[in-house]
């Protein structure tokens, strides 16, 4: 019992970094773009982070809870090892400032501490092929549509000043901020829940085919909100002011770009990174100006971090997974 009691705290003090290392994704283009100060935003953020819950069905979390690994054949033990290496890579790259998804550090501990602990016979190898397709897909998915949202938007104001193109999408600009965080929230936070829901599964508490409990949802919605409310201001910088310069009607796009890939994914399960969505959509608003309007040293640098994030977070979940049977 005290270990379920040690690994919900994990999972907690995880989904808060998730919010605080992810509240760039929401928030980097509206303040970037000056049309909200720093804590309005992050503010924001955590209010439409909090209310996900009522807007969208608990499938990305069924997908992390039993889509991963196979909650019968694992415990405790690989979870805590599993939250242990995600909360590692989390802080690292936070530090680093550089934007990694969160998502895929759990989905790599996760990995890497049931094979260590059961074999690969654990890992449900279909979920995780698709989580890691969509690496790829997800930030194809907002290059492509900010490409084209943002090209729509150049040929609609084509004859407004470029003042009133300004003054139109600055307040435009919450509207799209606000639902990007409603789709993070949304995808984010149900990670949580599923590992939550699988250590309740594993202890026995719950089954495969019981609803995830109201006080696990409201829980893991909180601790994401009130991570997003302190901000990673580390990575705010790098994908506000680094990657591109934006204009309001560019950050416009690139959030409602990204929104529509998260709602999208949200509703089919898949458990996607908000950081790679997002960071897709400010390339394509960059590059619908030029090749050199993207700083693509910067960008090299984010694509590496998203390519060790789950071989890296496998290796630690691992090494975390026998020092922790040694130890208990």
């Amino acid at each position: 019992m005290t270990l379920l009691y040690v690994v919900i705290a994990f999972v907690l003090i995880f989904d808060f970094l998730n919010g605080f290392h992810d509240s760039a994704n929401s928030i980097a283009t509206v303040v970037s773009t000056k049309v909200l100060s720093p804590f309005t935003a992050v503010a924001m953020a955590a209010f439409f982070n909090f209310i996900a819950f009522t807007v969208f069905p608990l499938k990305v979390a069924t997908t992390i809870g039993k889509g991963v690994v196979d909650p019968d054949v694992i415990n405790l033990t690989v979870i805590a090892a599993a939250l242990v290496a995600a909360i590692t890579w989390n802080i690292l790259t936070w530090w680093w400032g550089l934007p990694s998804s969160s998502s895929h550090t759990l989905v790599g501990g996760l990995v890497g501490a049931s094979i260590a602990y059961s074999g690969v016979g654990s890992v449900v190898i279909s979920g995780v092929v698709k989580i890691v397709a969509f690496i790829v897909v997800a930030p194809l998915l907002g290059m492509t549509l900010s490409f084209i949202v943002s090209s729509i938007v150049v040929i609609i104001c084509r004859k407004l000043t470029p003042f009133k193109v300004d003054k139109i999408f600055r307040k435009l600009q919450i509207l799209s901020s606000a639902t990007l965080s409603l789709g993070h929230g949304g995808n984010d936070a149900q990670k949580s829940m599923g590992i939550i829901w699988a250590a309740l599964i594993v202890t026995g508490y719950t089954t495969k085919n019981e609803p995830i409990a109201l006080w696990v949802i409201l829980s893991c919605q909180t601790a994401i909100a009130l991570g997003t409310l302190f901000g990673g201001w580390r990575i705010v910088k790098t994908m506000g002011q680094k990657i591109t310069k934006l204009k309001p009607f560019e950050g416009f796009s690139s959030d409602i770009s990204g929104a529509m890939t998260l709602f999208g994914a949200t509703h089919f399960g898949i458990p996607v990174s908000t950081t790679h969505t997002i960071t897709g959509a400010i390339i394509g608003v960059g590059s619908r100006k030029g090749v050199s309007a993207v700083k693509w040293g910067v960008t090299k640098k984010i694509f590496w971090a998203w390519i060790l994030t789950i071989p890296i977070s496998a290796a630690i979940g691992a090494s975390m997974c026998y020092l922790l049977k040694w130890i208990l």
